[in-house]
């Protein structure tokens, strides 16, 4: 059974998952905006855009490397992207970010996910968003966090995975920030790479 993390909240992957675990996938998923209308009228669904990061900071807090849907692949291969989604239609994930935890650069320490609205649209308005963990060995889901109604912000800035020894941990931080792509919150996100 997936944990339902609350903002704050850390867990070990080994003890949710097991010490086996080596690849997991970050799935990131929301529903098109309906909007009511007036009487029937200029109702209909707005899509909306929303953007997956991984980030990969080094053991000094500095940004070695992003991967998003500018660039689908990290230089060794061991993170890659799905592809950019626009409009959010269809069930289950519509983006989703995988990383080999067993063959990530010792260098890497810290994974910082992170979600930017493309289309401008706050977190108030997008329905039914939510991020995911997921070990891809059984496809089984190890914590689920949820997004929507949050707040007037543009950006999230999600979750970390940190290097501790032989195992990683997972910290929900669910802070808001704001701005098109990962560029704009990399000030933000200092407070939880350092």
């Amino acid at each position: 059974m997936p944990i339902s993390l609350q903002k704050g909240q850390q867990i070990s992957l080994a003890k949710e998952a097991g010490p086996r675990l080596g690849v997991v996938r970050m799935g990131l998923g929301w529903d098109v905006i309906k909007k009511k209308g007036f009487f029937g009228f200029g109702a209909g669904e707005q899509a909306v855009d929303l953007d997956a990061n991984a980030l990969l900071f080094d053991a000094s807090g500095q940004l070695r490397e992003a991967v998003w849907f500018r660039q689908l692949q990290s230089a060794d291969g061991t993170v890659s992207h799905s592809g950019d989604n626009r409009t959010g239609q269809g069930s289950g994930d519509d983006e989703t970010i995988t990383v080999d935890l067993s063959r990530l650069p010792s260098t890497i320490q810290t994974v910082v996910f992170s979600v930017n609205n493309y289309t401008g649209q706050d977190f108030g308005q997008v329905q039914n968003a939510y991020c995911r963990l997921i070990d891809t060995q059984g496809n089984k889901e190890i914590a689920r966090y949820d997004l929507s109604a949050q707040g007037s912000h543009s950006a999230l800035i999600l979750a970390s995975l940190r290097r501790s020894g032989s195992d990683w941990t997972m910290t929900a931080i669910g802070a808001p920030s704001r701005g098109r792509t990962f560029q704009d919150n990399l000030p933000d996100m200092q407070t939880y790479v350092s």
